[in-house]
């Protein structure tokens, strides 16, 4: 079941690539049309533009960040989980994880409520939460 594991976070990784595509093609064009960045265009970084761009130019990079935040407790989760031997509860609960993230992000780049987008952190944390339990015991029961 090796294979098994590793598939939601191999899931996971493209779309946080697609993510990334998604925020160039909507933060280029915004860029090129904003007011105000004279003086941030030399030696910018991304957070430079928060206050310059609209905000729907934004969202894409603040779910780009997510993305590679807490997910990286998902895949040091699924490498445990695919060295100590994943069950079927322990795939589902990946795939609930990574299903979940992809419905946050869609989620906060067209919409952005931010009672709904936390009840979908809260629930995506809940499935990383019982993942890396049980990981942990997996580690010891070996």
């Amino acid at each position: 079941m090796r294979g098994d594991i590793l598939a939601p976070a191999a899931v996971l990784v493209i779309w946080t690539l697609v993510m990334l595509v998604w925020l160039a093609a909507v933060r280029v064009p915004a860029i090129g049309g904003a007011k105000g960045l004279e003086n941030a265009r030399r030696g910018a970084r991304g957070q430079d533009l928060e206050n310059v761009l609209p905000p729907k130019a934004n969202w894409p990079a603040h779910n780009y960040t997510h993305l590679t935040e807490q997910p990286t407790l998902f895949y040091a989760t699924i490498m445990i989980l695919a060295l100590t031997g994943a069950g079927r509860t322990d795939i589902f609960l990946a795939w609930g994880y990574v299903g979940i993230r992809v419905v946050h992000s869609l989620w906060q780049v067209l919409v952005n409520v931010i009672a709904v987008r936390f009840a979908l952190f809260f629930a995506s944390s809940a499935c990383l939460m019982a993942l890396a339990i049980r990981a942990a015991i997996g580690c010891f029961a070996h």
